[in-house]
């Protein structure tokens, strides 16, 4: 009998189905060893040496393991093919200590048969460098976490952490606020031509005047605009050139971690550790390739078979000759792993529907419709460009040109296999002659202002950390996760990233006096000589070594140097009502408040910003069960009334913020704003838990046009459709 170790139960079903008799597959249930919780775990002293255990969870399944590798004649580690996973391999290989003969590494992109068998018969020896690569990320964590953590307890607040990686993210999405915040608009004008051919109408646009372009913030302001419109009236319009030229659009490339965390953000509204686990479990039921990777790789089989199902599926003028290949330039990249596909492009996303969850199959969908796009023939376009010259009756007002773009489909290409939406928007000019003259039907102008930058979504975030170089495909999803649990970041109802108070204050005390831990090109330096330990061109206790030295000493001058009180306090003009001294702005637990500055003999505090407008809008109220006033309080899930006389008298009242929505639902409540466990924003019936309506985004209190569901606010100045399926969506016209 062969024993197989995996890491997930749900791995170990397909892979045991595959294998039949002769075979057992067992899962370790993730790591089986781990650095302890409760100590530091690395001996600096002794070249960084790591002190592993197991952890109390693991014991059941390495006792159930240990028993089964004395019984097995060969034991195959079958862990993932990354660096995560060559390190569990490792981990098991000590803890279960086979005989060396009897153990064997075996890795595979793709949980099929013949992935399986062929990896059954090419084993191979255990990668040390990626061992130690793993390790390195491990320690190098560690020892950031441990040291810098408790300075940031001792001179911030408690239960705040700092990382690598996390807080380069905090520093991007922070620095991103900061530009929004100093962000000064422009005012620009458009002006567009409403013409028609023979009754058929087009638009047109002011391109430029006496043949010098007219760029986007060209006409700057309403004067600019009235006076153009005034040398325009009682102008001819004729058709001055004409440009037609067909064009080859070519599909994108098939998905990598990254890229399929995008696209899945944007297309279905999933966060990227969603996305993960929903691949995961494709991954694991032998759906599709090893979801964890940076490359754009397609395996020749894997090409093969598309093109058969593409000819087969749309037709052979589809289908590509030889195979599209596509590299990545991105330094790190793993060109030896593939890109992320359906493990068997025959079957699409309808055939394995039936067998899938809902967000199953909208995601395999994603990924089976990228991967065979990419495989099929380009799109060809007509593209038709009309320069129209308004020749004026005033000769001296200069001559103005205005410009029609038309595109036309004349062979859709990997377009069909993206489906509808991918489509392209034809817009059909009329049949025009160079000096045709054409009809104006109205001009148009409109008054624009330049927009800041927008704030990060998890989408654009994890573009951003991809193109800086920070982190690699397993670290986006747990990195965006952690810097949302610990609080330093929410997310907003458009679903965009913005820092929290804490958030801000943390990335300020770093970037001031720990600049290389948020730098970002010093972090994407280190991950680019953890990758040298992967490839074995570095060993990782020298680069642990020079990184760690310096920090530790500048934690040991820092933890002298630096005052709570200068970090977390800013001065005010006011003077405490109670004995004089200067008021302070504090920043507590749920956020800031003023308090006197002679505490802790002056106890004095005020609220601030909202909390001051709660205060004063329930000044007066008295507690029912002790008939004392009344105060605002913050917890964890939000302000709330508390009785002053506390802890006497413990009577607490909620604040809700009603949204004036009645619930459809059971017709009986309304529709409240509440926080969820993690502080995220949400709306639901205030009869919970007789009703458990709920929705994520703030109802507006109509009903949908096509479902009759609740309609809700949505991003970029939208309405939509609360229900699953339903792609109802407007334009907000009270904005």
């Amino acid at each position: 009998m062969n024993l197989v170790i995996v890491e997930s139960p749900a791995k170990a079903k397909t892979i045991q189905k595959y294998l039949g008799k002769g075979f057992i597959v067992k899962s370790s249930y993730g790591h089986v060893r781990d650095l302890p919780k409760s100590k530091i775990g690395v001996d600096v002293e002794d070249n960084f040496a790591p002190s592993y255990i197991i952890p109390p969870k693991a014991k059941e399944h390495i006792t159930e393991l240990k028993k089964a590798a004395k019984k097995a004649d060969i034991i195959y580690f079958a862990t993932d093919e990354d660096r995560e996973g060559e390190a569990i391999a490792w981990h098991l290989y000590e803890v279960l200590a086979p005989d060396p003969t009897k153990a064997k590494r075996i890795t595979f992109a793709e949980i099929t048969k013949s992935a399986i068998t062929k990896a059954i018969e090419n084993p191979r020896k255990l990668d040390i460098n990626l061992v130690n690569a793993q390790q390195a990320r491990r320690v190098l964590d560690r020892l950031v976490g441990y040291e810098l953590s408790p300075l940031l307890w001792n001179k911030v607040r408690r239960g705040l952490s700092a990382g690598r990686v996390q807080s380069v993210a905090v520093r991007l999405i922070v620095e991103r606020e900061q530009e929004i915040a100093a962000f000064k608009s422009d005012e620009y004008w458009s002006i567009d031509a409403l013409l028609s051919k023979n009754e058929s109408e087009f638009s047109a646009s002011l391109k430029a005047k006496d043949g010098q372009a007219i760029t986007k913030l060209g006409i700057k302001n309403k004067e600019e605009t009235d006076a153009i419109l005034k040398d325009l009236e009682g102008a001819t319009y004729t058709a001055q050139s004409i440009t037609k030229k067909e064009r080859h659009r070519t599909p994108p490339a098939p998905f990598t971690t990254s890229t399929l965390q995008q696209a899945a953000f944007n297309q279905l509204g999933y966060s990227s550790k969603k996305t993960m686990m929903i691949a995961q479990g494709l991954y694991e039921n032998g759906h599709i390739s090893y979801m964890r990777t940076d490359s754009l790789n397609l395996a020749t089989e894997a090409t093969t078979k598309a093109r058969e199902a593409i000819t087969k599926l749309f037709g052979k003028e589809y289908a590509l000759d030889t195979p599209r290949v596509y590299t990545k330039k991105s330094k790190g990249a793993q060109e030896a792993h593939e890109a992320i596909r359906p493990t068997d492009p025959a079957v699409t996303p309808d055939e394995l529907s039936a067998s899938l969850e809902i967000s199953e199959g909208k995601l395999y969908r994603l990924i089976w419709q990228r991967m065979v796009a990419c495989q099929m023939a380009p799109a060809k376009l007509n593209q038709t460009s009309i320069d129209i010259a308004a020749n004026l009756p005033d000769r001296q007002a200069g001559q103005y040109t205005f410009r029609a773009t038309g595109m036309s489909v004349i062979f859709d290409g990997f377009v069909r296999a993206l489906g509808a939406k991918a489509a392209f928007e034809e817009t059909l000019l009329p049949e025009i002659a160079e000096k045709d003259v054409l009809a104006l039907n109205k001009i148009n102008h409109e008054q624009h202002f330049t927009q800041p930058p927008a704030r990060y979504s998890e989408a654009t975030l994890v573009k951003a950390l991809e193109e800086h170089g920070i982190g690699r495909p397993s670290t986006y999803a747990p990195t965006i996760d952690t810097v949302q649990k610990r609080g330093y970041v929410e997310k907003n109802e458009d679903k965009r990233l913005q820092p929290t108070e804490i958030g801000t204050l943390v990335n300020s005390v770093l970037t001031e006096h720990f600049p290389k831990i948020v730098d970002i090109e010093f972090t994407a330096n280190m991950e680019s000589s953890l990758d040298d330990v992967a490839s074995g061109e570095k060993q990782w206790q020298p680069v642990i070594k020079d990184f760690y030295d310096p920090f530790h000493a500048l934690i040991k001058v820092k933890d002298k140097e630096l005052k709570k009180e200068d970090l977390t306090q800013e001065a005010t003009d006011e003077k405490c009502p109670k004995c004089g001294n200067p008021v302070v702005i504090k920043l507590g637990r749920f956020g800031k408040f003023k308090a006197c500055s002679n505490y802790p003999e002056c106890k004095h505090t005020e609220p601030m910003g909202d909390e001051k407008k709660l205060e004063e809008e329930y000044s007066g109220k008295m507690c029912p069960d002790c008939s004392k006033p009344l105060i605002v309080k913050r917890g964890r899930f939000g302000a709330f009334l508390g009785c002053s006389g506390y802890p006497d008298c413990k009577h607490i009242t909620p604040i809700v913020k009603d949204t004036g929505v009645a619930c459809s639902a059971c017709g009986k409540g309304k529709i409240i704003e509440k926080k969820s466990r993690y502080g995220k924003t949400f709306y639901a019936c205030d009869q919970y838990p007789a009703c458990k309506n709920a929705y994520w985004s703030k109802p507006t209190g109509e009903k949908c046009p096509t479902c009759d569901a609740m309609l809700v606010y949505g991003a970029k100045n939208t309405i939509r459709c609360s229900a699953k399926g339903c792609g109802f969506k407007k334009e907000n016209e009270e904005e």
